[in-house]
């Protein structure tokens, strides 16, 4: 299938210097299975361990984190792209498409939460309100911004940044990241839009999938795989659904682990809001079933809670992904085509299960004040360092050069704190942006790739030494 051909485009944005293998070997990885394991070494994975999911991080706790959430859809998306493959025929044609279908998918579900900034979902609307209460100061005229260019920051977005870092933060020896191959990058924009050109009304457009700062990289991946603006890869449709999912079902299953809420609490929301469907039904009667027959086993209440937590888990997963099989079947002419713009649970027989549970996890999970209390420190935490990084960024004696000595030992020192590879990027030559937006762009990067304990700690070190630097502190935003 040709189309399958070029969607799966392996090749790189630079040809690969890849080593020959020693003794004679030879590479048994295809150029997409490669991606993964680039991918799972580079150190922004590891980070993702002291990153909020939805719970507070506890010692030994068993609450997901960014990391376990990012596997499990990882792992979701790969059984799926194996049951497409093998048992239904998707995308045959190419020598290694069996391989290199369930590799990519995998590969999305590991590196889809890469860019998202500490303390949980609220991480991201944290750094847009600092943007929206500087906006006049830091974003206004006369700095040479576009209104794409502003909005990037506006409407600051953690699948752009995934993106962003894959390609020039993670930096190996050039400004190619690490140097993906067009399909994983193709299938990693989940909103294939700029941030000036968002449509709320349709699904692929509602927010932005890349920077202005790599636009270019991006018309690039589309040229060669034979998408554009307003068209999603196929597999991220897939990698969306598995996404929506793992945090429907997982983050509900974290809650009753947490005694928050119990095993029954769930089967009467989901009965109370969508008890005349098919698909709910069945999961809330064959959950029910096995938990009265666990309860004839001589378990505690918190056992009884939990196992049947576990079951109702496997039935609701098994449900969703089955419905999701079907619908990609049902609409994979327009997904190829690039006509489908929808959700692919929503419009399959799991639409009102995956909506029910969407909603109790709103009214009862997202909203328990252990969830609230973390968003709350992220927002206080991610403004002030803000505060913080952004006069140490823009205290230098030469405000024309990137590289030019901070004016005042808070600046320097702080200044010195960012990662040496965002610092690189920002004073690169090479880097064509605004000035402007080249600051702005060093103060994101650094705040999205922390974690939630090094976001803590950094602000409580630098905290004392800029207060004591006033004056100068109070000149901030000029």
């Amino acid at each position: 299938m040709t189309v399958w051909n070029t969607l799966l485009n392996p090749a790189r944005r630079r040809a690969s210097s890849q080593a020959p293998m020693p003794l004679g070997g030879h590479e048994v990885r295809t150029e997409i299975e490669r991606d993964y394991d680039r991918i799972l070494y580079a150190a922004p994975v590891r980070r993702m361990a002291d990153k909020t999911q939805v719970f507070p991080l506890g010692r030994n706790d068993v609450a997901r984190t960014r990391l376990t959430h990012s596997h499990e859809v990882g792992n979701l998306a790969r059984a799926m792209g194996i049951d497409l493959v093998f048992n239904h025929g998707v995308g045959r044609g190419r020598a290694h498409v069996e391989r290199d279908i369930p590799a990519l998918l995998a590969t999305l579900g590991l590196a889809h939460d890469l860019g998202n900034p500490p303390f949980g979902h609220q991480g991201e609307r944290a750094i847009q309100t600092w943007f929206e209460r500087h906006a006049d100061s830091v974003l206004g005229e006369g700095h040479g911004l576009t209104e794409a260019m502003r909005q990037d920051f506006l409407r600051f977005e953690g699948n752009a940044q995934a993106l962003r870092l894959l390609t020039k933060l993670q930096i190996l020896n050039d400004d190619y990241g690490l140097n993906l191959t067009h399909a994983t990058l193709a299938a990693l924009i989940k909103y294939p839009t700029p941030s000036d050109r968002i449509d709320k009304a349709i699904a692929v457009r509602r927010k932005h999938g890349f920077f202005q700062s790599e636009a270019a990289i991006v018309e690039e991946v589309w040229a060669a795989t034979g998408l554009g603006e307003g068209q999603r890869h196929p597999l991220c449709f897939l990698l969306e659904a598995c996404d929506d999912i793992a945090y429907c079902v997982l983050d509900a299953e974290d809650a009753v682990k947490k005694r928050l809420l119990s095993f029954h609490d769930i089967l009467a929301h989901l009965r109370h809001v969508a008890g005349s469907d098919a698909t709910v039904t069945w999961v809330c009667e064959s959950a029910e079933r096995e938990h009265r027959a666990y309860r004839e086993a001589g378990l505690s209440p918190a056992e009884l809670n939990d196992i049947s937590m576990q079951v109702f888990r496997i039935r609701a997963i098994g449900a969703l992904t089955r419905a999701l099989t079907e619908g990609w079947l049902r609409h994979q002419q327009a997904v190829l085509a690039g006509a489908f713009t929808g959700e692919l649970l929503a419009v399959s027989d799991a639409g009102p299960l995956i909506g029910a549970l969407r909603q109790f996890n709103l009214r009862h999970i997202y909203r328990h004040p252990s969830v609230l209390r973390v968003e709350l420190t992220g927002f206080e935490v991610i403004h002030q360092l803000m505060d913080m990084l952004w006069f140490a960024i823009t205290d230098r004696t030469d405000p024309a050069r990137a590289d030019s000595a901070r004016r005042s030992p808070f600046a320097s020192y702080a200044y010195g704190r960012i990662s040496e590879n965002y610092r690189r990027v920002f004073e690169s030559p090479r880097n064509a942006m605004p000035m402007r937006y080249r600051e702005v762009q060093l103060l994101t990067d650094m705040i999205a790739g922390m974690t939630d304990s090094y976001a803590l700690g950094l602000r409580d070190e630098l905290r004392p030494h800029f207060l004591a630097a006033a004056p100068r502190r109070d000149r901030l935003h000029d």
